[in-house]
């Protein structure tokens, strides 16, 4: 067997299903962006614990000596203008170009990217925080430690990841049908044992009742690169 189908068969396998599974989520935020916008825009006068997680985010990234932050799965980048507001250099990047385009329209004081999250368009150690508000929810479990270690790539010493999930109580990952696309919830402590693997130090957490029909926890989770 040659080398390349032995990739084909191997690694090659694994990343084709990776850009099978983006390429649906992308293609399923590209159709939604309106009515997406139009349900989060404000949607955090209503959601106090969330807004509060990211003030608290944004306080101490505000004292260190790097105020660039990145809002990774920015969609249509109210919670990018957020960061901006609160006094940090903030930038969104998001999977889906129209969300990307909305974002732009609707923040053009503002610099928005379509990338990947394993793949983020940022140099070593630059940035003072990452916020990553809901937007890991449809990565597979088994290719969530790689996008943690890219987060932490990008991240300068001392530099915080705040990230927010569906969580549950249950001793495992819980796939489910999100009204966008597939999604999963997951328990806190394993994500905070894959937060650890990636080198990363949980000094934060908070998991309040669900918001939604499902059940789950609302989990956000605030982290430091050592």
């Amino acid at each position: 067997m040659s080398g390349w189908r032995a990739a084909a068969n191997g690694v090659g396998v694994s990343f084709l299903a990776v850009l099978n599974h983006q390429d649906e989520t992308r293609a399923a935020y590209d159709g939604v962006v309106e009515l997406y916008a139009s349900m989060f825009a404000n949607r955090l006068e209503t959601h106090p614990f969330a807004r509060n997680m990211i003030g608290t985010f944004a306080e101490l990234v505000r004292a260190t000596e790097h105020l660039r932050v990145a809002d990774v799965g920015c969609g249509p980048g109210h919670l990018t203008a957020m960061l901006h507001d609160l006094g940090l250099d903030a930038f969104g990047l998001d999977l889906s170009p129209a969300m990307v385009d909305h974002a732009r329209r609707a923040q053009p004081a503002l610099r928005f990217e379509e990338a990947h999250m394993e793949a983020l368009p940022v140099e070593d150690g630059t940035l003072g925080g990452v916020l990553a508000h809901y937007s890991m929810i449809h990565t597979p479990p088994g290719e969530l430690p790689a996008l943690l270690a890219e987060q932490v790539r990008v991240l300068a010493p001392g530099g915080l990841l705040l990230v927010s999930f569906f969580g549950t109580e249950g001793p495992d990952p819980v796939r489910f049908d999100h009204k966008v696309a597939p999604a999963y919830s997951w328990p806190a402590d394993r994500f905070v044992g894959l937060l650890a693997e990636a080198g990363l130090v949980t000094f934060a957490r908070l998991l309040h009742d669900p918001a939604s029909e499902r059940g789950f926890l609302d989990t956000h989770v605030l982290a430091r690169r050592p």
